[in-house]
C-alpha cells in the first residue's frame, strides 16, 4: 500500500493550509475570553511547528497530519461515541450528570478538566454543536490532543487510581509556565522558542510518556452500572486492554507505544523551527484498529467537522487495516480428510498482539468464516458469511437481541459461527449492549495474547462462558475441528478459513434504532449506508494450499 507521504505536494500544501486556517480559529476562541487561565492550548498551537518535518531520506512525518487522521483527534467528533451517550442517559436520566462527566473525561479531556477545576461535572452537549469561538467548545472539538497528553504527569500511572481518566495534570510553576513532556532533552534556546509561541508551554524531558502505564489511564475504564433511580449497583471492566497486557508475555517486550506509535527507522527531527535529528522519534497516527470509523469520517466529513481531510482519513483507515493484516492474527488450516461420510478439518487461530484480539471497547468482535469447495470450485458449506448489512449468517445475536453464539469446540452446520466476542449482561442476566446496564460478561472467548494462563487471570481479564474449560482455547490461540457433509459433490476439496474484525458490529449499532434522538438515529443512517464496509479480513489460509481466488 502506497501511503499519503507519497503524495507530497498535496501533503505539503495541507501543512500550510492547517498551520494558517487553525491558528484563525485559535485566535477567534481566545479572544472570547481574554482573561480566561489557559491549562491547556489546543492542536493548532502545536501543529504550527510540529508539521513539516522531513526525514533526512526524504519521509514527511508531520505529527500534525498524522495525529488529525487519528481517532484520537476525532474522539469527540465520533458519532458512533456520541449516539452511545445520548442511549445511556435516555435509558438513566436520573444518571445524567456522572455518565457525561464519565464519558467526556476521555472523549473531551481538556473541557471536562477545565470544568472540574472550577468543581464542576463534565459535560458533552453542552458542547454540540461545537462553536470554536467558544474556548472550552474549541478544547472539546479537539479531543483527545497534544496539550492533554503532554501534560500528565507520572503520578499514580499503573495504579487503580489513575484508570477510568484518572490521570494527573501537572499545575503551572510559580512563574505560570506548563511542563509539556517528551522524551527528549531540549536545550535552552528551542525551549525558549516554544514558550514564546505558545504562551507558556515549556518542553519537559519525562520517560513516563513512552509507558504502557500512560496509555492505560484512559484504556481502563472500569464503568459504574446504575439502577432505574440513578444509585450505582455494581462495576464492569469494560476495556482492560493493559490488564491484558500484564498478564501476557509481551509485558516485558513491548509497550503500548512501541505498537501503535511505530519509531521511525532513522534519526528525524520533532519540530520544523531549528529541528535536529533525533533516534527514536515516534510517529502520531495511533494506528489501532478502527478503520470503519475513520471510514464514517472521511464519507461524512462536512457533516461531522473533521479538520482532516477526506483523503487523510481514507489513507489512515487502509492504513489501520494493512497493520491489522500484518500484525493482529494468523490462521491455518489442516489437510481436511474424509470420515464416515463426511470432510473434517481443523482451523487454528492465532492472536499475535499483545492482548486479547479484539480487546478494548466490547462492540468490537472477529469470526471465522469458513468455506468448502469441491473440485470444481462449487462451494459445498459455508459458515460466518458476512451479509452486506454487516450482520453475520447463522449469527444468533444478530437475528436477535436476546441470543447469542456459544463457544464452539466443533462446527457441523452452517447455521454455527465461530464469534470471538465479548456478550454483555444486565443485573437480571439479559444480554445488552447498554453498558451503564452491564454488570458482568455471558461470554468472553476473545483470543488470547501469548502467555496469557486463562486458569490464573484476575476477573477482569478472564474468559468467560465455554471457552474457559475448552483445552484448545488458550494463549496458543484457538483449535477448531469443522465436520462438514460433502453429499455427492465431487472431491477433492479444498477449506478456506478467513479471519473477519468488525470493530463495531450489527447488534450494537442496530440497537440503537429504537432511540428516537438525532445521535442514534445519524449514526445508524451512516451504519446501514456502509454495512459491506464494516468488516475486514485479517488472516486467511487454504489447504490445500493456494486459495481459490473467487473474483477477489
Amino acid at each position: 500500500m502506497r501511503r499519503f507521504t507519497d503524495n507530497r505536494v498535496l501533503r505539503a500544501l495541507a501543512v500550510q493550509l492547517v498551520a494558517a486556517s487553525m491558528l484563525v480559529v485559535a485566535d477567534d476562541a481566545r479572544s472570547a475570553d481574554p482573561h480566561r487561565v489557559q491549562h491547556f492550548q489546543t492542536s493548532d498551537r502545536c501543529i504550527a511547528c510540529h508539521n513539516g518535518m522531513v526525514t533526512p531520506s526524504g519521509e514527511d512525518i508531520s505529527i500534525g497530519l498524522d495525529w488529525r487522521a487519528s481517532l484520537m483527534a476525532n474522539s469527540a467528533r465520533d458519532p458512533y461515541w456520541q449516539a452511545s451517550v445520548r442511549r445511556e442517559i435516555t435509558d438513566h436520566p436520573a444518571a445524567r450528570v456522572p455518565i457525561e462527566d464519565g464519558c467526556a473525561v476521555c472523549h473531551m479531556p481538556m473541557a471536562r478538566s477545565e470544568a472540574n477545576l472550577r468543581g464542576q461535572p463534565g459535560a458533552v452537549f453542552a458542547h454540540l454543536p461545537f462553536d470554536p469561538a467558544k474556548p472550552e467548545d474549541a478544547e472539546a472539538r479537539d479531543g483527545v490532543s497534544c496539550s492533554l497528553c503532554h501534560q500528565i504527569t507520572a503520578e499514580k500511572l499503573g495504579t487503580p487510581q489513575s484508570f477510568s481518566g484518572g490521570f494527573v495534570i501537572g499545575p503551572p510553576d510559580a512563574a505560570g509556565v506548563h511542563s509539556e513532556f517528551g522524551p527528549f532533552d531540549i536545550d535552552h534556546g528551542r525551549t525558549r522558542i516554544m514558550q514564546s509561541s505558545t504562551g507558556g508551554f515549556r518542553p519537559t524531558h519525562a520517560d513516563h510518556i513512552r509507558k504502557s502505564e500512560l496509555c492505560a489511564s484512559c484504556h481502563t475504564l472500569i464503568t459504574t452500572a446504575f439502577g432505574p433511580e440513578g444509585k450505582p449497583i455494581g462495576t464492569f471492566p469494560e476495556q482492560v486492554p493493559y490488564q491484558e497486557w500484564l498478564h501476557s508475555e509481551y509485558r516485558d517486550k513491548q509497550s503500548c507505544q512501541s505498537c501503535h506509535m511505530p519509531q521511525i527507522q532513522e534519526d528525524a527531527p520533532i519540530v520544523r523551527v531549528l529541528g535536529v535529528n533525533r533516534p527514536g522519534v515516534a510517529r502520531h497516527e495511533f494506528v489501532a484498529a478502527n478503520f470503519f470509523m475513520q471510514r464514517v469520517l472521511a464519507r461524512y466529513h462536512d457533516e461531522l467537522d473533521v479538520s482532516a481531510e477526506a483523503r487523510e482519513l481514507t489513507v489512515a483507515a487502509d492504513r489501520t487495516v494493512q497493520f491489522l493484516q500484518t500484525r493482529a492474527a494468523r490462521v491455518s488450516v489442516d489437510a481436511p480428510q474424509m470420515r464416515s461420510g463426511r470432510l473434517e478439518a481443523s482451523v487454528s487461530v492465532e492472536n499475535l498482539g499483545g492482548h486479547k484480539l479484539p480487546t478494548a471497547y466490547p462492540s468490537r468482535r472477529a469470526w471465522l468464516h469458513v468455506l468448502v469447495r469441491d473440485r470444481n470450485g462449487g462451494k459445498v458449506f459455508e459458515s460466518g458469511a458476512l451479509n452486506p448489512d454487516g450482520s453475520i449468517q447463522g449469527n444468533d445475536n444478530d437475528a436477535d437481541p436476546a441470543r447469542f453464539e456459544p463457544h464452539y469446540t466443533q462446527i457441523r452446520s452452517s447455521d454455527q459461527v465461530q464469534i470471538y466476542e465479548s456478550i454483555l449482561k444486565d443485573s437480571a442476566g439479559a444480554v445488552t449492549t447498554g453498558l451503564i446496564s452491564t454488570v458482568g460478561y455471558l461470554k468472553d472467548n476473545r483470543l488470547l495474547p501469548h502467555g496469557f494462563d486463562k486458569s490464573t487471570a484476575e476477573a477482569d481479564v478472564a474468559v468467560h462462558g465455554e471457552a474457559a474449560n475448552d483445552p484448545a482455547f488458550g494463549a496458543h490461540g484457538h483449535r477448531i475441528r469443522y465436520s462438514v457433509e460433502v453429499g455427492s459433490a465431487p472431491g477433492p476439496f479444498q477449506v478456506e478459513a478467513e479471519l473477519w474484525y468488525q470493530p463495531i458490529a450489527y447488534r450494537w449499532a442496530n440497537n440503537l434504532k429504537r432511540y428516537d434522538a438525532a445521535e442514534p438515529q445519524r449514526f445508524n443512517s451512516y451504519y446501514d449506508s456502509m454495512g459491506g464496509a464494516t468488516a475486514a479480513v485479517l488472516a486467511r489460509s487454504c489447504a490445500p494450499a493456494p486459495c481459490q481466488t473467487d473474483g477477489r
